[in-house]
């Protein structure tokens, strides 16, 4: 009597002819193994229909399932053919009528155990913004290459773009080509996930081309900090928020990115070593060395009663997140600020968040630096360099960190200084 068993189903090897392997268990009918020639196994059920039909349906892999959680899908499935039902059929016509919606729920739901999440939570981001309000209601089926393409140039067109209708937390939905080349990229993957998961046969974003990444080139000139941090100014005596101002000026002095600074928890901080211990960036954990200048103003941020973050949100347990329209405004008011009667003030134009981080690297590099500095500033993977055992900042990068943040926030403050040389400590 053979009973499908762990011991039996390590013990299988493909047959030798090249044909399908199949294993029926004598304990319960119509559950069985079946092994292709490459290796690759599944549960399976075999049953005829009410029409006397002989239908398959695999009920799991070998290897995401055990052999007992197997058979117990298996019995419930099989209990259902005498009353007329028809699992096989039943899961094809349920895999025809998923939607785009209803796939990107149950990526979602099954991959969240297993990525980051800041992935997570990016991945989840993209789709309601871009792919729910422009494909949801397709079904996963129907989608061909073409689709795939149209989805990619409305994204840049901005077609999902909106612009929040009431104010409160979250920044307007832009589009362009850099969100539509990093949202479709996401969604090839979604659809491996399904191909995988047999809801479709082949990947239609199989030989989908997205748009080339575009390089940060624009950064901000000396005199242009310098008239930001006037605007910053005249702005907080106005009332602008000044936990934007503050997440504005951190972004610059440390050229860190826009959610590391806005999600830093205050117990990541090491003022005295000069350092930012993140548990989690793009690049996975990773001691980030700061200046002394950025130290001392993220150091002096006003603590919230049991609230971890250093940017806090106005209202809510959250962190800040409106920070885009902050740095707009200030660009607008950088814009307008005469110098005198008689001369317009050049347009301060093209300033994203990221231009913040890109200008950091340019003082970096206007001052000297090497590009493997700059990219340990930055908090970039270098291949070769690691700091696994590391737990304090490389004394040399610290030394670099601190003349560019002070070159910075003299720019900010309006000063010509570019404050002083630290010693470098022995190792």
């Amino acid at each position: 009597m053979t009973k499908i068993t762990k011991r039996l189903v390590d013990g299988l090897q493909p047959d030798l002819a090249g044909k399908d392997l199949f294993v029926w268990d004598d304990a319960l009918k119509g559950f069985g193994i079946r092994m292709k020639p490459s290796g690759a196994a599944a549960f399976l059920i075999q049953y005829r229909n009410a029409h006397g039909q002989t239908r398959r349906m695999v009920v799991g892999k070998l290897g995401t399932l055990t052999p007992d959680e197997a058979r117990d899908l298996a019995r419930e499935k099989l209990a259902t053919v005498p009353k007329g039902a028809d699992p096989s059929a039943e899961r094809h016509a349920a895999r025809e009528a998923m939607t785009v919606d209803d796939l990107c729920d149950l990526y979602l739901e099954e991959t969240a155990a297993h990525v980051k999440a800041s992935t997570h939570e990016a991945d989840k981001g993209r789709m309601e913004r871009h792919i729910k309000p422009l494909i949801g209601r397709r079904t996963v089926v129907s989608l061909t290459l073409t689709d795939i393409e149209r989805l990619q140039a409305d994204i840049a067109a901005g077609k999902s773009a909106r612009t929040k209708a009431k104010p409160g937390r979250g920044a307007d939905i832009r589009g362009g080509r850099a969100a539509a080349a990093r949202t479709v990229g996401m969604f090839r993957t979604v659809l491996e996930f399904a191909k995988r998961r047999r809801i479709i046969p082949e990947n239609p974003a199989n030989g989908f081309q997205k748009f080339a990444d575009e390089k940060c080139r624009r950064f901000l000139s000396l005199d242009e900090i310098k008239r930001l941090g006037l605007a910053m100014r005249d702005a907080e005596s106005e009332g602008e928020n000044k936990t934007g101002l503050a997440a504005i000026r951190a972004l610059l002095l440390t050229g860190c990115r826009r959610n590391e600074i806005l999600s830093l928890p205050r117990a990541w901080l090491d003022p005295k070593a000069r350092c930012i211990r993140f548990e989690d960036t793009k690049s996975g954990a990773q001691l980030r060395p700061i200046g002394a200048e950025a130290a001392r103003h993220l150091a002096d941020r006003p603590e919230r009663d049991k609230c971890p973050w250093l940017f806090p949100a106005d209202r809510g347990d959250g962190h800040f997140v409106g920070l885009p329209r902050v740095l707009d405004r200030l660009c607008v008011r950088a814009s307008t600020r005469k110098k005198d009667e008689n001369e317009d003030p050049p347009k301060m134009e093209g300033v994203t968040l990221h231009v913040l981080r890109h200008t950091f690297a340019a003082v970096a590099a206007e001052l000297g630096f090497s590009e493997l500095t700059i990219a340990g500033l930055l908090g970039h993977t270098v291949p070769g360099v690691t700091a696994r055992y590391a737990h304090v900042p490389d004394s040399a990068l610290v030394a670099a960190a601190d003349r560019v943040s002070a070159r910075i926030a003299a720019a900010l403050d309006g000063k010509d200084e570019t404050g002083q040389v630290v010693e470098l400590r022995r190792a």
